[in-house]
């Protein structure tokens, strides 16, 4: 294990993904959150809860896809990336949040966004794209809609350690639940999709009821703290890329321990 006995092979290289916190206010707290729990038969993450998001797509990278908001570069400067991998995460970002939870972070044009995605013809665009039939560049094109990074926020990074066998290279991104639109429990990869109170999940996690990731942790914890949804999406800070290692504490105890790996503005 990578921070105890080292390795002799080199860490996996990791998968680049974006995960999206979607948020509402809440009617018994502040800010509620979307998420997801993974069926136990994931072979990654079974039984966890998460937030929507996936792996950057290979058909992610499209430069001509329809855009409205901060261009690529100025993604690429908040992202700490050069244009191109910016414009992937953030593509990645808004197509994974459709496929598993039905929100499309999309509209006409650049001040508006699209209302009831919940028809059969768009559970048809859905199981399109998850099927990898088409492209998300090719439904934007063909319902003259234009993707809109202006609704999505960055959170948070963190690098899987390097121990694990599977690693990924995760941007956080916050987006605030839009008007006319329902997040539902379609996917085939969570036996739960729901708005969850913030500081209930993490008792819960406490008491050994749930289990989440670290970094899903932190994050779960930072929506406990705001005072409103529009607040959360709308606070801009230096984000901190997270790795962490695996020590062992004065009991001898293996426990992990965040590693500042860079810094971003």
């Amino acid at each position: 294990m990578a921070g105890l006995e080292g390795r002799t092979t080199a860490p996996p290289e990791p998968r680049l993904a974006s995960t999206v916190m979607l948020v509402r206010d809440g009617s018994d707290c502040p800010v509620e959150v979307f998420m997801l729990r993974r069926v136990p038969t994931m072979e990654f993450a079974p039984s966890m809860w998460v937030f929507p998001g996936g792996g950057v797509d290979a058909r992610d990278a499209t430069p001509d896809l329809p855009w409205a908001g901060p261009s690529p570069s100025a993604w690429a400067e908040r992202l700490g990336t050069d244009e191109v991998v910016a414009q992937e995460l953030v593509i990645a970002a808004v197509r994974e949040v459709f496929e598993e939870c039905g929100v499309l972070l999309a509209g006409p044009d650049a001040s508006t966004v699209v209302g009831d995605v919940s028809g059969e013809q768009w559970q048809a665009e859905r199981a399109a794209l998850l099927s990898k039939e088409q492209s998300f560049a090719e439904l934007l094109v063909r319902r003259s809609l234009v993707l809109r990074s202006d609704l999505l926020t960055l959170r948070d990074h963190w690098l899987t350690p390097e121990f694990e066998p599977k690693r990924y290279d995760t941007y956080f991104f916050a987006a605030l639940m839009p008007d006319g639109q329902v997040a539902d429990d379609a996917t085939t990869e969570a036996d739960i999709a729901v708005w969850v109170t913030p500081k209930v999940l993490l008792a819960q996690v406490d008491s050994g009821k749930a289990r989440m990731f670290p970094p899903t942790i932190v994050n779960v914890e930072h929506v406990a703290d705001a005072t409103s949804a529009a607040a959360y999406v709308a606070t801009r800070a230096a984000v901190v890329r997270v790795m962490p290692e695996a020590v062992r504490n004065e009991a001898g105890e293996v426990v992990l321990r965040a590693h500042l790996a860079d810094a971003q503005g």
